[in-house]
């Protein structure tokens, strides 16, 4: 770790112990032909990714004490192109699953998608809007276990239908590393083409139907996860628009966000809120 001043996002050593074998497998793998190592520790890289990740910050202006813009989105790109960090949240994913007495890979999953905005100016090819929500941008869908990790991620045009978030929901959980999910929990907002294509997959889809007699906001059992992911995902504030470019990139930013959360929680650390007193000195 460097000398520099840490940043309240940075990776304490526990965690950054915690994801130590893929970063350093990946660099075995990834050796420069006259042996070069490279400039910025990968530990700066996480912390410069987190950084943004937290603050919502542009590529550009990242502090100078961490990694520049050109090395950031190097790694950052590199490892969501060939999975690093889906590898990263998985490890530490069945890690807290194991911590909190489950077995370490899940058999039922909450399905919900979620329509957030796009930056100004970006692609109008991957967007669109969503006319029952009425929100212009992307549409971000989420698969999570009843602890409320993410197992599958997608983000899709927010014109598409939610129909369509649920049937690639779905097939990410049908080929997620470990056992086979065989339930899966969503809103009335899918429909039977979601349940068909999950009795296809040996999934048993069940659509979790509101009381007519509740009024208000209730939340439903089990299902109350996946908002309360949504939840905490938007405290990473380059998750509280789609900033990115590509809709791969979203999806990696929530799993960066998660791993985050999920180092956390591993290490007992908890996460300063914006008003405690011992930040306003910060």
């Amino acid at each position: 770790m460097s000398e520099r001043k840490p940043y309240r996002s940075d990776l304490t050593d526990g965690q950054s112990a915690l994801i130590e074998p893929v970063l350093t497998a990946w660099k075995k793998r990834h050796r420069s032909v006259n042996g070069h190592q490279g400039r910025y520790s990968m530990w700066e890289i996480v912390n410069s990714i987190l950084y943004q990740s937290r603050t919502g910050c542009q590529w550009a202006p990242l502090p100078n004490d961490l990694p520049p813009k050109s090395a950031t989105y190097y790694y950052f790109g590199a490892w969501r192109d060939d999975g690093t960090d889906r590898q990263i949240h998985e490890l530490l994913h069945c890690q807290v699953r194991e911590r909190n007495r489950r077995l370490e890979d899940p058999t039922q999953v909450i399905l919900d998608p979620q329509g957030v905005r796009v930056v100004t100016g970006g692609p109008a090819v991957t967007a669109g809007k969503d006319a029952a929500k009425r929100v212009p941008g992307r549409k971000r869908g989420l698969a999570v276990d009843v602890l409320g990790l993410v197992i599958a991620v997608t983000v899709l045009g927010a014109g598409v239908h939610g129909n369509a978030a649920g049937i690639t929901l779905l097939d990410q959980v049908a080929v997620a590393p470990g056992g086979p999910v065989s339930k899966a929990l969503v809103d009335p907002g899918f429909k039977n083409q979601v349940v068909m294509h999950g009795t296809a997959l040996g999934i048993d889809v069940e659509i979790v139907q509101r009381n007519p007699e509740e009024r208000g906001f209730v939340p439903q059992p089990k299902r109350w996860r996946v908002e309360q992911t949504f939840g905490i995902l938007i405290l990473h504030r380059r998750l509280v628009r789609d900033y990115e470019y590509r809709p791969a990139s979203s999806a990696s930013r929530v799993y960066w966000a998660m791993t985050h959360v999920i180092a956390r929680r591993l290490t007992d650390t908890n996460t300063l809120t914006w008003r405690d007193p011992r930040v306003a000195g910060a």
